[in-house]
């Protein structure tokens, strides 16, 4: 890979970290005004459906911005995987550790049951909440969902990050004990 294409990337990695750092506030505040107008404007329960569009289209922008980052991210990773700079990036998920949650998962399930409290509360009839309440809960079960993907993919790269280090030792250890068994030749007599 060429430096300049490697730039680029990197960039791209900022970029769409940026972007997802500023679309989360534009989003609830988009999904504020537009709970308080279309309350304002449509008195009955229904009107709990065009916020929730709003966290739906958010969610799904901000769940693509992180998974497009982590997938250039890993492809970064992978071609200069023998470079020293990425094994200081692979400790995040060698060792464990909890980060902040990249999605805002909680945030947005937070705003989808703030949105459902009005249809809660003024409801008329009971098909009507009741239908209500399952597109809500099918937005937070989403919401669950992708951020049960992304928790998979951090378990899986801290597996790949210490399976490449015991990876690494296994092989130190093997060059070791065949100049150990055969010499500094390193040939190995199969039998």
């Amino acid at each position: 890979m060429s430096g300049d294409e490697h730039h680029v990337l990197r960039v791209t990695i900022q970029q769409r970290g940026t972007a997802r750092m500023v679309m989360i506030p534009l989003i609830f505040i988009g999904w504020a005004a537009t709970a308080v107008a279309t309350a304002a404007v449509i008195t009955v329960a229904v009107s709990t459906l065009v916020p929730l569009l709003i966290l739906v289209a958010g969610f799904e922008a901000v769940f693509a911005l992180h998974v497009n980052v982590e997938r250039i991210s890993d492809y970064l990773k992978a071609i200069h995987a023998d470079e020293g700079g990425w094994q200081e990036a692979d400790f995040y998920h060698r060792s464990g550790r909890k980060g902040p949650d990249p999605l805002f998962s909680r945030v947005f399930v937070l705003a989808t049951s703030v949105n459902f409290l009005p249809a809660a509360l003024g409801w008329e009839n009971l098909p009507e909440l009741t239908i209500l309440a399952v597109l809500h809960l099918l937005f937070i079960n989403r919401v669950r969902l992708g951020r049960a993907f992304a928790a998979t993919e951090n378990a899986e790269k801290a597996a790949r990050a210490n399976h490449g280090d015991t990876e690494t030792r296994r092989s130190v250890d093997t060059e070791e004990d065949a100049e150990a068994n055969h010499g500094a030749t390193g040939k190995t007599e199969i039998t």
